[in-house]
C-alpha cells in the first residue's frame, strides 16, 4: 500500500491587519504554519524565515523512520539560528518571533514539531482531536486547573505565549511521531481561525467538505465572518492510497501568506519591510506577546522578601533649586492643558459617535430567539449600550445550520445598513435549505413507514 497526500493551503490578512505576518507551506512530504510576531516587518520576516528553513525537508529522499525526529528537531535549530543572525544583522527586528507547528512524511510515518499556539487537528471517521498542546499562559491555567476552558476566550492574557522561535532563546519543541492512515484528514492554522471559529464547527466543516481546498476556504470564510480579527492560515491535507484513489495526490508545492512574498533563504533584503522596521513602534503587537522569561536577561533573581528587598528612594533636589522651583506660576501651563483636554475630549465624543452610528452588524434579539439587525458597535461602556436594534427579521435562530447559529451568536459585521440586510438574507437562505432538506427526511421516512 502506497500513501500521499491531497492538500491545500490558504491565508488570508484578516478584517483588522494592515499586513499578513503568518506564513503556510504543504508540499508532499513537509506541512507546515507559522504565525509571527514583532510588529509591522518583524513578524513577517520571522514566519517566512521559519517556512524557509523547513521547506527545505520537502524532498523526495525520506529520512528513515527514526531519524524523523531528529532531523525535525536540527531544522527548526537552524531556523532559530537564522532568526538570531538576522537579529544581529537589523537589531530593530529584535522583538521578533514566531510560532512554527509543522509536520513532516515518510510513507504513513509522520513526525509532529510544535511551540507557540498554531494548532494541528486530525479527523479520523468520526473521532475528532486536537493533535498540539498551546503553549500559552491560559492553558497552562487550564491544565492547573485554575481556570476552566470556557474562562480562556475571555481570559485578559488569553494572547500570552510562553514558547516561540526568537533567535534568543533554546528551541523547546513538542515532537512526537505517530502513524497515518488511509482516510485521515489533517488540519494546521494560526490562531487567528482556532480563536475565532469553535472546535465544534471545525470539525463539522472538516467532516462535510469532502476536498481540501473547500475546507479550507471554508474554514477562513467562517474566521472572516466572525470579525477576523487575526491572520488567518490553514492547510488541509488528506491522506490517501495512491492505488485506490481516483483522483491522486496533489503534486505542486503552495506557499502562502509571508513566505510567498518573500525570500527570506538569504540575507538581508534592502528593499525588503524589514529595512522599514527601523521605523517601529515599542512594544510589538498587542494581540501577540515575546515568550515570557521569569528574570531578565543576565539578571539574577532577587530571592529576599518583598519587605526585605533594597527600597531606591528618589534623590532629593537642590535646595536653592527647589526654592526656585516651588516659586514658578503652573496656572498659565494647567490653563492650557484643561483647554487642550476638553478640546480632545469634545472632538472624541464628536467623531466617536460618528464612527459608532455608522456601524452595522447582524446577531440575536435581545430575547435571544431571532436575529436582529443592529446600529452600533456589540459593546457597553460604563453599562451604556454602544448599539440599537433598529430591525427584528423574525428570523429564528434554531432554523439555522449549527455553523450559522455560532456566527449569530458572536454577531456578524456588515459595512452598512444594506450590506447587514444581505447577510440576513444569506441566513434566510441556509435556513430554508435546513428546513427543505428536513422536510426531504420526513417525506422519505413517511414513504419508507408507508
Amino acid at each position: 500500500m502506497t500513501i500521499a497526500l491531497r492538500y491545500a493551503a490558504y491565508s488570508d490578512v484578516g478584517c483588522l491587519r494592515e499586513g499578513n505576518e503568518d506564513s503556510g507551506y504543504a508540499g508532499q512530504h513537509l506541512l507546515a504554519v507559522a504565525d509571527g510576531m514583532g510588529g509591522y516587518a518583524g513578524g513577517e520576516v520571522a514566519s517566512s524565515i521559519a517556512i524557509g528553513s523547513l521547506r527545505q525537508l520537502d524532498t523526495p529522499d525520506d529520512p528513515r523512520a527514526e531519524e524523523m525526529a531528529e532531523v525535525l528537531q536540527r531544522a527548526v535549530e537552524r531556523a532559530n539560528e537564522s532568526l538570531a543572525i538576522r537579529i544581529r544583522q537589523e537589531p530593530q527586528l529584535e522583538n521578533m518571533g514566531t510560532t512554527l507547528t509543522a509536520m513532516l512524511w515518510s510513507g504513513s510515518q509522520v513526525a509532529l514539531i510544535h511551540i507557540g499556539d498554531s494548532r494541528a487537528y486530525l479527523l479520523r471517521g468520526p473521532r475528532f482531536e486536537q493533535i498540539t498542546h498551546d503553549h500559552t499562559l491560559v492553558q497552562t491555567l487550564v491544565d492547573e486547573g485554575k481556570i476552566t476552558e470556557e474562562e480562556v476566550a475571555t481570559h485578559p492574557q488569553r494572547s500570552l505565549i510562553l514558547r516561540a522561535l526568537d533567535g534568543k532563546t533554546p528551541v523547546d519543541p513538542d515532537i512526537s511521531i505517530s502513524r497515518a492512515k488511509p482516510g485521515d484528514r489533517y488540519m494546521l492554522c494560526s490562531d487567528g481561525l482556532s480563536g475565532v471559529v469553535s472546535k465544534k464547527t471545525i470539525h463539522e466543516t472538516l467532516a462535510t467538505q469532502n476536498d481540501p481546498r473547500a475546507a479550507a476556504k471554508k474554514l477562513i470564510e467562517l474566521a472572516i465572518r466572525g470579525g477576523g480579527p487575526d491572520n488567518i492560515t490553514a492547510v488541509v491535507a488528506d491522506v490517501i492510497e495512491t492505488d485506490t484513489d481516483r483522483e491522486g495526490p496533489t503534486l505542486a508545492a503552495q506557499t502562502v501568506g509571508a513566505a510567498d512574498q518573500r525570500d527570506e533563504s538569504t540575507g538581508p533584503n534592502e528593499t525588503s519591510p524589514a529595512r522599514r522596521a527601523q521605523e517601529l513602534r515599542g512594544g510589538g503587537d498587542t494581540a501577540e506577546m515575546d515568550p515570557v522569561r521569569a528574570d531578565a536577561p543576565g539578571q539574577e533573581p532577587d530571592d529576599r522578601p518583598y519587605e526585605e528587598q533594597p527600597y531606591d528612594a528618589p534623590v532629593p533636589r537642590d535646595r536653592e533649586s527647589e526654592s526656585e522651583y516651588r516659586s514658578r506660576s503652573w496656572w498659565p501651563i494647567i490653563l492650557v492643558f484643561l483647554v487642550v483636554v476638553g478640546l480632545v475630549a469634545g472632538g472624541g465624543y464628536y467623531f466617536g459617535r460618528q464612527y459608532v452610528e455608522s456601524q452595522y452588524y447582524v446577531g440575536a434579539s435581545p430575547d435571544g430567539e431571532t436575529v436582529s439587525v443592529y446600529q452600533g458597535i456589540d459593546t457597553d461602556i460604563a453599562g451604556f449600550s454602544l448599539s440599537e436594534e433598529i430591525e427584528s427579521t423574525g428570523l429564528r435562530i434554531e432554523s439555522l445550520p449549527q455553523a450559522d447559529q455560532e456566527l449569530v451568536a458572536n454577531t456578524i459585521t456588515a459595512d452598512d445598513r444594506e450590506g447587514a440586510v444581505r447577510v440576513v438574507g444569506d441566513l434566510e437562505e441556509a435556513a430554508n435549505g435546513t428546513s427543505a432538506d428536513e422536510d426531504a427526511d420526513n417525506g422519505t421516512e413517511t414513504e419508507e413507514s408507508g
